[in-house]
This record gives structure tokens, sequence and C-alpha cells, in this order.
């Protein structure tokens, strides 16, 4: 059973991934819509449904711009888990998050000033800055949108949004509960 579902808004922009369980509720609160689901069937003593993949929510939820963090995970999933120096993907456990401008510099701790590198060129680099040490960033760092970091965080979820949203809209039929995908 998939652990996540993408929940869209009604305007069918990604809000966040959910449990199977937290979809379902919103499917039976009809407070959302079942836009594509798994061959998979729920069932209870009175009704059976899909297990759903993607849900569309009924009335549109305005949601104020949210920011998110430059942790580890999110700057090693925004640079997807690649060496922004070299271009190696050697793993996560290889992988350091580097301070572009180091901090004894003066270097801020923001998403424009990490990126992911490989333990090779973080050593090599150091506490220079990439032009003291003859290096150069693949790409400049920058701070990702929320719905990005959704996508990017499931890319099952991001290619089922994706084909909805290169699709017409108005091909798009919601799946009614206790029917069969």
């Amino acid at each position: 059973m998939s652990k996540q579902v993408l929940v869209l808004n009604a305007s069918y922009e990604p809000l966040s991934l959910v449990s199977v369980r937290r979809a379902i509720v919103l499917l039976l609160r009809e407070k959302a819509e079942l836009l594509e689901a798994t061959q998979q069937m729920l069932h209870s003593s009175s009704c059976s449904m899909p297990v759903p993949l993607v849900i569309r929510l009924v009335h549109y939820v305005r949601l104020p711009h949210r920011r998110v963090p430059a942790t580890r995970a999110a700057v090693m999933l925004r640079d997807a888990y690649t060496c922004q120096y070299c271009g190696d993907a050697p793993g996560r456990t290889n992988l350091t998050v580097d301070h572009v401008v180091p901090r004894s510099r003066g270097g801020s701790h923001g998403w424009e000033n990490l990126v992911t590198a490989c333990t090779r060129c973080n050593q090599k680099k150091g506490s220079l800055t990439p032009e003291e040490a003859g290096m150069s960033l693949r790409r400049k760092p920058f701070e990702p949108s929320y719905v990005a970091l959704v996508l990017l965080s499931n890319p099952v979820a991001a290619a089922r949004w994706e084909d909805l949203v290169n699709g017409s809209r108005e091909t798009i039929r919601p799946i009614p509960i206790g029917a069969t995908p």
C-alpha cells in the first residue's frame, strides 16, 4: 500500500502529502474527491474503496506563503543528492552540507549560501570561498518553494501530478467512492 497520498487544492495545485488514513477521512467527509487510486481495495463492514493516490480538495484552501527551513535533508533534496562542485552522487552518507561563503568569513546559514558537497570537495574547499579554492558551483543555490520540495520528496506523486496537469482538466473525472478505478 502506498504510504503517502498527494493532496491537490481545488485549483490542482499540490498542497501536501498525507497518509492514506488522512486521505480516506477527507474523502469520507466529502472534503476531497478521488482523482487517482491503486488497484488495491480497502474494505470495511459497510463499504469498499480503492486506496487513494491523488485526491483534490472540493473547496479552494488559501494558504499563506510557506517558507521551508534550510535543513540538511531539505538542502540535499533540493540538490538531488548531488555534489554541487563535482557533480558526483556518492550517496547520502558521503555527502555534506557546505557553506559557499564559510561561516568563519561571515557567511549565513540560509538557502542562498548552502549547497550539497561530497566529502572530498568539502575538505578541498575548507574555509575558502569557491573562487579561492579554484572550484565552481554547478548551480547557484536558491530557496525552493514548499510545493517544489513536496514534489521532490515523492517522485511518484510528482509524476502523477504532472500527468494530471498536462492532461486536460476537463477530461479528469473524479472516481466515485465505492467504485473501482
